[in-house]
């Protein structure tokens, strides 16, 4: 299970770790756009973020069903008590960390990410104030991504998980 905020790179690091270990892969955000037939943006847009929140939650539920599978999950999903009470439960969950000035090459801070609307680098941070005790609280390993390429962390987050 990975969790960070956006520009961590959990969907290329999930893809790959997937990959290594011979397991299936699920981003969660990827589940919410196939369930909705939209795009996140498009979802904040025209129904507004709560019902994405429930989009989203019903899309972490059903990916913590699936058998041997590396679980990306979308960079609030960690505010749902209920999706806090289950990854508190589980042993595999990976913190990946990113500094401000790693993630905005990575996420370029455009429009598809509709949290980040207004002043980009002001937004990340102040839902980087919010999230961040929480992705700490939940984690169970901490890896930065900073100044990593994908193979690097993959194989940091492996050896971790195989401590």
């Amino acid at each position: 299970m990975l969790i960070g905020p956006p520009g961590a790179g959990k969907s290329s690091i999930g893809k790959n770790l997937a990959k290594r270990m011979n397991r299936g892969f699920i981003d969660t955000d990827e589940m919410v756009e196939k369930r909705s037939g939209k795009k996140i943006s498009e979802i904040f847009l025209e129904d507004g973020e709560q019902q994405f929140r429930v989009l989203e939650k019903e899309s972490v539920l059903e990916a913590l069903q699936q058998p041997d599978c590396v679980i990306s999950l979308g960079g609030g999903a960690v505010l749902d008590a209920d999706t806090q009470s289950i990854l508190r439960e589980m042993n595999r969950v990976v913190y990946l960390e990113v500094s401000i000035s790693n993630a905005a090459p990575r996420i370029g801070f455009n429009r598809d990410r509709p949290l980040l609307l207004g002043n980009p680098r002001q937004q990340w941070l102040s839902l980087m104030e919010h999230r961040k005790p929480i992705y700490e609280s939940l984690a169970k390993y901490q890896v930065s991504t900073d100044n990593r390429k994908v193979n690097e962390v993959a194989e940091i987050v492996i050896e971790e998980l195989n401590k």
